[in-house]
């Protein structure tokens, strides 16, 4: 495994890059085998620490974790406990999504500002005019099961998926509710609904 260790207003020991290299091997070791590459960021402001873990366990799949404490070392044990947590509940899962092939489909994917501000700092002349594209890239959308989709953004702890549904083709969205649940956005089931009832 490719591990990178960086430090954010902190220089990283010797000591602790250790620590953090044999617990990551430890924990893949023991749930999933032989990860990509692996970076874990440690930053501190004021008075609390902040660990993130990016583990690129292969074929699109990308696992992440973060947690604060008062301490670099246990910020760090935290974020590694979140992630050998979630690399357990999914552990046969991974091994058999590690070996099948999944396709995806390119897509642009789009940064433009939250504020409604571009690079140039002028807000937007019109509600209906284009917004400002501020960064522009390519994606993959891969081909899925909902469930593979589902386990995929709890790895990843991100608060939404777009994948293409193996079942049916169309474009489909996993999303993570305020209330901790996970919802499932299929425009095909609605279309489908109305087409009967026409």
């Amino acid at each position: 495994m490719n591990l990178t260790v960086k430090g954010k207003n902190l220089d990283v020991g010797t000591a602790l890059r250790t620590h953090i290299e044999e617990n990551l091997d430890s924990i893949f070791g023991k749930y999933f085998g032989n990860p990509i590459e692996a970076n874990v960021t440690l930053s501190k402001q004021v008075h609390l620490f902040s660990a993130q873990i990016s583990v690129h366990v292969g074929r699109g799949i990308l696992l992440q974790s973060e947690a604060e404490a008062d301490q670099a070392y246990v910020a760090y044990d935290k974020a590694a406990d979140h992630l050998s947590t979630r690399l357990r509940r999914y552990k046969r899962r991974l091994r058999d999504h590690h070996r099948a092939a999944t396709d995806s489909r390119r897509a642009a994917q789009y940064i433009l500002p939250a504020d409604g501000h571009g690079e140039g700092g002028a807000l937007e002349p019109a509600l209906d005019a284009a917004p400002m594209i501020i960064a522009e890239m390519q994606t993959d959308i891969p081909a899925l099961t909902v469930s593979e989709a589902v386990m995929r953004l709890d790895l990843s702890d991100q608060k939404a998926m777009m994948f293409l549904n193996r079942a049916h083709g169309g474009l489909n969205m996993v999303y993570r509710r305020n209330d901790g649940n996970i919802g499932w956005v299929d425009p095909r089931i609605q279309s489908e609904a109305s087409a009967r009832h026409a």
